[in-house]
């Protein structure tokens, strides 16, 4: 089915009309818990009249509710497996204990058919994260098993009604509008770009409207939930300032000197903007852009001064210590025109059709997938750089687990001077990223692709802090 710039102008031809953001906030249960139940539902992705899609979503909705807490609060999640295969859930971004990372086969058994799992965790970072299946990650994200976490600061720097979170997503549809599960697994994919879709949404909604206050100053809190779509926004279309990247504010806010902002699968920025007229949030990745998000702004009393100051809050993370650092290279191979050759795969030399039929097509340093040893160990508060080296010919989003780094060097591009905090970071065809971090966490954290198709075919490694 073709995305129709057409179709996907029409709700915003005759104005913007508000209708808030649908409420994704999940209230905790009498014992102190959020429950979060995944299951099968129905949901309508496309236009009014379309037909309903059969998703996996967390309590009945794509995205999954709002997980809302405090930084450095407990955070109990008692979560319920009801599809028929086995899952588990990952907490994005989050600094968290290594048990409860949410990995099927690293740092957990997978929850299984009928089974819980109880996530116990605190929330050090005030920040913008987010939750999603962690087992087969390419089939199940794909059909909305995601959500967001959001940790507040313990000294609210926005009124809660100013604070909105923006969670999107590019879906595969077919037919009538439908989801396309049929392509799901298709291996062309896996060896190209990853699953894109054709309709994109915010929310679980096709381009929904939201009402502002003039003079009001907001935080938007945007999510990219794709399988593989890198998003291209361009916040100086709408006059917005940046907060932050992957839940870590920065000391102030800053304009973008450099236009778009792309927005890898899994990753977060926060944006800062004063209603002062409607606007609209467009993908301008094509050579004409697409409205995704509009906002209505009209008059209401206010005792807000407009634009008034706003004092961020930076969490406190350890600082790189590079005249001490282990320096490590990791070489992507693979993909479609590739030429790879050979590979390891779990233990063994596999060659051309033998790692095709293995479904596998990438590898870091020549093995694909997770090996029985770690890529590398580190010793707890050691400083470690990772090169990374993209030999490929495709664009890949690298997440690490448990930790966050800064960006050092990026070949062809240049790096922030200020070196803002992530916990995913794109590089491009023949590019090399270097990221430094302390390696503080103990325990067994991935390292891979957040290209899930990428990460299902072999980019997918692991080490381990002790």
């Amino acid at each position: 089915m073709k995305l129709s710039r057409r179709r996907l102008l029409a709700g915003f031809s005759s104005g913007l009309v508000a209708s808030q953001l649908p409420s994704l906030a999940l209230a905790k249960s009498q014992d102190g818990f959020f429950d979060l139940i995944a299951a099968p539902s129905k949901q309508r992705l496309y236009l009014p009249d379309a037909p309903m899609s059969d998703l996996w979503t967390y309590n009945g909705s794509a995205p999954g509710p709002e997980i809302r807490v405090k930084k450095g609060e407990r955070v109990q999640v008692r979560f319920t497996n009801k599809l028929e295969e086995p899952t588990s859930v990952h907490w994005h971004g989050v600094r968290i204990d290594n048990a409860m990372d949410g990995v099927s086969g690293l740092t957990q058994k997978p929850v299984e058919p009928g089974g819980s799992f109880v996530y116990d965790f605190v929330a050090p970072d005030a920040g913008t994260f987010w939750y999603h299946a962690h087992n087969k990650s390419w089939n199940q994200v794909a059909r909305g098993l995601y959500g967001p976490l959001i940790v507040d600061e313990n000294e609210p720097v926005f009124e809660r009604s100013n604070d909105l979170t923006l969670v999107l997503d590019d879906w595969r549809l077919a037919g009538e509008g439908v989801l396309d599960v049929a392509s799901l697994g298709s291996m062309m994919e896996w060896a190209h770009g990853g699953r894109l879709g054709n309709w994109l949404t915010v929310n679980g909604q096709s381009r929904p409207v939201t009402g502002l206050v003039r003079g009001q100053t907001y935080r938007l809190r945007l999510i990219n939930a794709a399988n593989a779509r890198v998003f291209e926004i361009d916040p100086n279309r709408f006059g917005a300032t940046l907060l932050g990247f992957d839940g870590q504010s920065f000391a102030e806010p800053a304009r973008l000197d450099y236009a778009p902002l792309m927005l890898g699968p899994a990753q977060r920025v926060d944006l800062m903007v004063v209603a002062e007229s409607d606007f609209i949030i467009e993908e301008v990745s094509g050579d004409t852009p697409y409205p995704i998000a509009g906002f209505s702004v009209s008059d209401a009393e206010t005792t807000e001064a407009p634009g008034s100051a706003i004092k961020l809050h930076p969490n406190v993370l350890p600082e790189p210590d590079l005249a001490k650092a282990r320096r490590i290279r990791l070489e992507m191979t693979g993909g479609a025109m590739g030429g790879m050759i050979d590979i390891i795969y779990k233990g063994r030399k596999l060659q051309g059709d033998d790692f095709r039929t293995a479904r596998q097509a990438w590898a870091f340093n020549g093995v694909a997938n997770l090996a029985e040893e770690p890529f590398f160990a580190a010793r707890q508060g050691e400083t470690i750089v990772i090169e990374t080296v993209n030999r490929t010919a495709w664009v890949h989003a690298m997440h690490v687990h448990g930790h966050h780094f800064q960006i050092l060097n990026r070949s062809g591009s240049v790096v922030d001077e200020a070196k803002p905090w992530r916990d995913t970071f794109l590089i491009g065809q023949d590019q090399t990223t270097e990221i430094a971090f302390v390696a503080d966490n103990p325990g067994k954290w991935l390292f891979h692709c957040h290209m899930l198709e990428h990460a299902a075919a072999g980019m997918n490694t692991w080490f381990e802090v002790v």
